[in-house]
């Protein structure tokens, strides 16, 4: 479902999904979504994390895992972004590790509109918590290697900041990005169900206020076949903090205007970020 049409140009887009353990599924319903958002004018598209696959375990995805530049999801990935004329974010997908048989790296690919890879960024903090509240505990590092560096790259939109879930609870991380020019952040997500209710619009609306930047929050939305449920709610939101869009749960395409005059308007007007300090402790 389209939450909302938007008729001028550019139009950002996050889309939301509720993966299961079937890559073809996962992939197949991934080219729907991207297919409707291509028709409503998306220039860029972001895809959640774990699109391609939620496992039964969290071990199943060293299974799948690619090599960077060939596999399958890869390829599907520049397809689609090809196909379709658009800068794909392509949520997460499991990357080898080099010397490290029993983990993966949870990498983020950014394509451009000819299907080229443009950029990755490897998810840098991992979610090893027990959930407060509840009896959820998680322990991504047992199956996943941390990235070691932040990435901001060009796109015709303006420049693009990639972060993953868990990452949002870190704000020195996107004060990094906003530095490297960071005007638009993309932050695929599974949050929890519990987790998201208590922080997920809190927390991106704190960053695309800070930040002075647009947020495309792009996640999991709904109860998954291992028995998960995540929180969803996706969300495009402007440097002001004002959610333009969201979709509370299920499967679909989130849609907004990305308005380079309000990114502008709001950083002249409201200089925040030039007057930043640097005191000595």
């Amino acid at each position: 479902m389209i939450r909302n049409e938007v008729s001028d140009v550019p139009i950002i887009a996050a889309i939301q999904m509720v993966s299961g353990p079937s890559i073809a599924e996962n992939l197949a319903a991934t080219a729907e979504l991207l297919a409707q958002a291509a028709t409503h004018g998306a220039k860029l598209a972001v895809l959640p994390e774990n699109f391609a696959l939620m496992g039964q375990r969290e071990s199943d995805k060293l299974a799948v895992r690619e090599t960077e530049g060939d596999g399958p999801i890869q390829a599907f990935l520049a397809e689609q972004a090809a196909r379709h004329r658009l800068w794909l974010v392509g949520g997460t997908i499991p990357l080898r590790v080099a010397g490290d048989d029993d983990r993966v790296h949870a990498a983020c690919l950014l394509y451009d509109d000819q299907g080229r890879q443009a950029a990755r960024y490897n998810k840098v903090h991992l979610f090893d918590v027990q959930v407060v509240g509840s009896a959820e505990r998680y322990a991504e590092s047992a199956t996943i290697a941390p990235g070691d560096r932040y990435v901001v790259a060009d796109t015709p939109l303006g420049r693009l900041g990639l972060a993953v879930c868990y990452d949002l609870r870190f704000p020195e991380q996107f004060r990094t990005l906003v530095d490297q020019g960071m005007e638009i952040l993309a932050l695929p997500a599974a949050f929890t169900a519990t987790t998201g209710l208590a922080h997920w619009e809190t927390l991106l609306r704190a960053r695309a206020i800070e930040n002075q930047c647009y947020v495309i929050a792009s996640a999991q939305g709904g109860k998954h076949a291992n028995g998960r449920e995540t929180y969803g709610d996706s969300l495009i939101i402007d440097p002001w903090g004002v959610v333009l869009n969201r979709l509370p749960q299920g499967p679909g395409v989130v849609l907004a205007e990305f308005d380079r005059e309000r990114l502008e308007s709001v950083r002249q007007q409201f200089p925040a970020l030039e007057h930043r300090a640097h005191c000595a402790v």
